[in-house]
């Protein structure tokens, strides 16, 4: 009986894993994170960005925030009400569906004055073998391990019947 649930869980996971592995997720600014010293729109413009993905926001607590607006919010600068901006100064944004996503610093005019923002467009899904980012992500340092482990699953599960 074991051995069926130890089956049923190896299945299970080589179904899921594959499209756990295919999601990245992005540094926005990479090593420099979200400030008024990089430009944002440089740093998106050789990426994709797919559903599933992650944005991840660093910066210093109190010294910027990350706002989603829509198209105008992001033209005019026009910081959403308190409430809605995340500060934590390690953000994360899942990329949930398709489309033109926009983000904003609402902290005094740096979205204005400094150009603090970032748009970028969200595909639908993945190809079948997802492009290679060109920063690395915490989901492809594991996949190999994700890997490993299934392959050890099926193994056992070989074995034990």
């Amino acid at each position: 009986m074991a051995s069926y649930r130890f089956i049923t869980l190896a299945i299970v996971a080589i179904i899921v894993l594959p499209t756990v592995v295919m999601a990245t997720e992005y540094t926005v600014g990479d090593d420099k994170g979200w400030n008024i010293n990089f430009t944002s729109q440089d740093w998106a413009k050789d990426k994709v960005f797919y559903v599933g993905d992650t944005l991840v926001f660093n910066y210093i607590a109190g010294n910027h925030s990350v706002f989603k607006v829509n198209g105008t919010g992001f033209n005019e600068c026009t910081v959403p009400p308190p409430n809605e901006g995340l500060t934590t100064g390690h953000d994360t944004i899942q990329l949930k569906t398709p489309g033109i996503k926009w983000y904003i610093c609402g902290v005094k005019r740096h979205c204005a004055d400094h150009g603090m923002k970032l748009a970028i467009t969200v595909q639908a899904e993945a190809p079948a073998t997802a492009p290679t980012p060109t920063k690395s992500s915490a989901f492809q340092i594991t996949s190999s391990a994700s890997q490993l482990i299934v392959a050890a699953m099926v193994f056992v599960a070989m074995i034990v019947v």
